[in-house]
Parts: structure tokens; C-alpha cells; sequence
């Protein structure tokens, strides 16, 4: 099985993320044997387990699971779209140069999404070009930089000079919709927000255009089962159909464009994963586990590998053959 949403982060130290923003960059506190902190700043952010900074451990829990790959990459809030873009293109050089580090003890088992600095386009494609040199097998991005979508002009060109340099492309939500006023208990910004920010990202593509524009080779999958796209999509061609202000930049309806972009397979519920294979086709789904955090699937693969909802050949091509074609893997 190919795990391609999985996360790390880094032992960042507090000097190396004051020298990027002392009040905003993330850093690592180790708090005991097994346990750690993200910290942003001075705050604390998300506890965490040491699976996300040694990669022995991660390795043994992979073998405990059945897992042959992992596709690693950055924990969003190690993004900084929000600073300075040159010192966020020198950031993400080192955090990307972390992650190969990580990565560079077992080889075989463990391959890198890099990040980059989305919020210039020049420096973006700079460093998607860089880290491709230098090993990893694609980058990871947010589904937004501050109010601009990913059918922001500047953002649709880096997408397309990924689609050129034949350097794949995950789409991860991040800074959830809501503001701090709403959904503020249970967890809702995840269980709400999280599933409209990558719906989001895949229409403000589909809606503006963005697809006639960009070249069929580009590589482009959206995490998290690409959130509520699928089980929305009537709803969606439904309004293309009728009103002339959906369509007006859309020259066909939207469910003609699921060939231009893949998902992975975390939903959780068997009759969800029917669905999303039902409109995405099982090509285009791939097995990915939001690993190791407490929202992610808790038995890899389980999920596709048991139910019965799914033949024999969509099995393997969600779990291991179309990640393999996606990320040029041997």
C-alpha cells in the first residue's frame, strides 16, 4: 500500500522559526518520551506523537500497519503564506531539505512532498524546481493564499509551470473559513470548514475556467477525499444548468472536468468511498490516511481494503497503483 497524505514536522527549534517570525512561525517542543508540542510563537498549538520528527518510529508503525510507502509532507501551519515571501522561500528550502533528511534513512519506504513559498509566484516555482532536483516526488500546497483561490491568475501560473515541469501537486485546506467568532467547539472548524475549504478549492478551478487553461498534464490531487465536492455535485451542475452567472466562465458542465485532478481516499465510510469512486472513477482516488493525526484513518487502508463495496481491481488502484502512476514512482 501508498500512503500519500501522511505528515511530518520537523525538530524546528525556537531560534529557527523566531528568525522567520518570532510571533508566527512553528517550532517543536519536545515534553517527554513520547510527547511533544507544535508551538506558534510563544502559544501552544496542537499537541503531537514522535512519529512526525523520527522516522525510525514511523517506519516501525508502517510495518505494524502493511504499509510498503508514505508520501510525507509538511504540517500546513509550516506553510507562512502569511510572511514575508523572501524569508518564507528560504524557510521552505530548509523545511524541504528537513524532510529529505527525514526521508534519506529509508529510502524505499518514505518519499517527499516539498513546500513552498505560494505566496510569490516566481519564488514558488523556484523552489518546486529545486526540490524536484533534489528528490522530492512533488509539492504540497494550501487551497488558498489569504483571500485568493486557486483560480487566482499568480496561482494558476505556478499550477501550470507544475504541469510543465512534471512536478505533481497535493492540495491541502488550510486557515479554515469561519473567523474566530463561529465555530469555535467540537472541533467544527475540521469537521465543517475543513470539507468546504477543499470543495472550494476544486470549483473556484472548475467555475472560472482554470482548467481550459491549464494543460491536461498537469498533476493535481486534492486531500481529504476532496472534501464535500463529490457528495455537492449535483448540486452544483444543477445551478450550471440553470443560471447563466455559474456558467458564464464554465464552458461545460462542471462534472466533465473530474478527469483533470484526483482525490484521496479519506472519508471514513464505506457508502462515502463508493460514492466518491461512483463520480471520480477509481483511477483518480488514492489511498490517503491524514497520518498521524487523531482526524486521520486509524487503520491505513482499511477502509478501501475491507469493504465490499469495491472489486478487486479498484482495491489495488486505489491502493497502490494509481499512486505509483501519480508520483512517477518505481
Amino acid at each position: 500500500m501508498i500512503d500519500i497524505h501522511a505528515h511530518i514536522f520537523p525538530e524546528i527549534s525556537r531560534a529557527q522559526a523566531h528568525a522567520l517570525d518570532p510571533a508566527q512561525a512553528p517550532w517543536l517542543k519536545i515534553t517527554g518520551p513520547d510527547t511533544g508540542m507544535i508551538m506558534k510563537g510563544d502559544s501552544e498549538f496542537r499537541p503531537v506523537v514522535p512519529v512526525l520528527w523520527d522516522a525510525d518510529l514511523r517506519v516501525a508503525d508502517m510495518d505494524r500497519l502493511g504499509l510498503d510507502v508514505q508520501i510525507v509532507s509538511a504540517t500546513p501551519i509550516m506553510f507562512g503564506y502569511e510572511l514575508d515571501a523572501p524569508k518564507v522561500a528560504d524557510w521552505a528550502a530548509r523545511m524541504n531539505d528537513l524532510t529529505l533528511a527525514y526521508c534519506a534513512g529509508h529510502p524505499d519506504r518514505l518519499k517527499a512532498l516539498a513546500q513552498v513559498p505560494l505566496q510569490d509566484t516566481g519564488l514558488a516555482c523556484r523552489e518546486a524546481s529545486r526540490a524536484k532536483a533534489a528528490g522530492h516526488v512533488g509539492v504540497q500546497i494550501g487551497n488558498h493564499v489569504g483571500d485568493r483561490d486557486l483560480d487566482d491568475a499568480q496561482l494558476v501560473e505556478f499550477l501550470h509551470h507544475c504541469a510543465v515541469s512534471d512536478i505533481p501537486v497535493l492540495v491541502h485546506p488550510w486557515d479554515m473559513m469561519g473567523g474566530s467568532g463561529r465555530m469555535r467547539q467540537w472541533m467544527l472548524p475540521w469537521l465543517v470548514a475543513m470539507p468546504a475549504e477543499t470543495s472550494l478549492g476544486i470549483l473556484s478551478l472548475i467555475l472560472s475556467g482554470a482548467f481550459e487553461r491549464l494543460p491536461r498534464s498537469l498533476k493535481l490531487c486534492f486531500a481529504h477525499g476532496g472534501g464535500s465536492f463529490a457528495y455537492t455535485l449535483g448540486r452544483v451542475d444543477n445551478a450550471w444548468k440553470y443560471r447563466d452567472i455559474v456558467r458564464q466562465d464554465c464552458p461545460n458542465p462542471p462534472s466533465s472536468y473530474c478527469d483533470r485532478f484526483s482525490v484521496d481516499s479519506a472519508v471514513f465510510d464505506p457508502a462515502a468511498l463508493r460514492l466518491l469512486v461512483d463520480v471520480m472513477g477509481s483511477e483518480r482516488v488514492m489511498l490517503g490516511s491524514d497520518y498521524p493525526y487523531p482526524l486521520g484513518e486509524q487503520r491505513i487502508g482499511a477502509l478501501v481494503g475491507e469493504t465490499a463495496l469495491l472489486d478487486d481491481a479498484e482495491k489495488h488502484r486505489i491502493l497502490t497503483g494509481n499512486a505509483r502512476t501519480f508520483f512517477n514512482l518505481a
